[in-house]
């Protein structure tokens, strides 16, 4: 039975993924988003054949300036509603500001921030329009403290935590429900596109698979936050009860 469409954002692997098999597993037809289409039309030739949905392929690169609007151009041509909106891309730079390069932190901001709040905006008023949706942006642990070597990504996830939470408060009542998913260091890939993999946060990495079945059965049931595994717990707890000169100095010793 199709229960509808979801849009997933950095479907090519990771945690874009694990939510994409989810997705397909009840019944949704599928738009999935990432810069490699021959990955793309891999993954839908595997979840078209075990599931028997529809998956539609848009490939961009959602560091360029309004990607997003040509995501939801996309599903306009081919005559989709979306019901579910997951905001999975992004990705981090590891490293001292200052060194870094200006180009690589501002595509971490467009890719991070812009293009989701871009396309949460291109989908909500239709999502409200008809009384029901699910949007599940990707935050962080990340979220909870300032991140010395990997300050803009620590930065663009308490955006999106704080971002969700806000709209999770605007749309009560109205059939829509935001959930910001903050899980811990998660074995998907971005630890090698941070340069990060020698990082001490990701010396215990998660499962994609665990983590992201946490996050979409919270999506499901409409919450505006989840913290799936220990760590993540913990971490939020740490937030609240620690100085935040403390979880900073914390947090640089990770990042090294």
């Amino acid at each position: 039975m199709r229960n509808g469409t979801a849009l997933i954002t950095g479907a090519s692997g990771g945690l874009g993924l694990e939510f994409a098999k989810l997705c397909a597993k009840d019944g949704y037809d599928l738009v999935l988003t990432a810069r490699s289409e021959d990955k793309l039309l891999r993954i839908k030739h595997d979840l078209e054949q075990e599931y028997g949905i529809t998956v539609y392929v848009c490939p961009c690169d959602l560091s360029e300036t309004d990607a997003a609007v040509d995501v939801f151009d996309f599903t306009l041509e081919h005559d989709l509603t979306i019901d579910i909106l997951i905001n999975n891309a992004g990705f981090g730079v590891s490293g001292s500001f200052a060194d870094s390069g200006w180009e690589r932190q501002y595509d971490l901001i467009q890719v991070n921030i812009t293009s989701l709040i871009q396309l949460t905006h291109c989908f909500l008023k239709g999502m409200l329009s008809r009384g029901k949706g699910k949007i599940l942006n990707l935050s962080s642990v990340a979220a909870f403290c300032a991140g010395p070597d990997m300050s803009v990504y620590y930065a663009s996830k308490a955006f999106v935590r704080s971002f969700s939470e806000a709209l999770s408060e605007e749309t009560k009542g109205t059939g829509v429900t935001v959930t910001a998913l903050c899980p811990g260091p998660t074995a998907t890939g971005f630890e090698k596109a941070a340069s990060g993999s020698e990082l001490n946060m990701f010396k215990n990495a998660g499962d994609p698979a665990g983590t992201a079945l946490i996050g979409y059965q919270a999506m499901m049931r409409g919450k505006e936050l989840c913290y799936p595994g220990r760590t993540a717990k913990l971490m939020d707890l740490g937030s609240r009860i620690s100085p935040r000169s403390i979880s900073r100095k914390i947090a640089a010793k990770m990042n090294h």
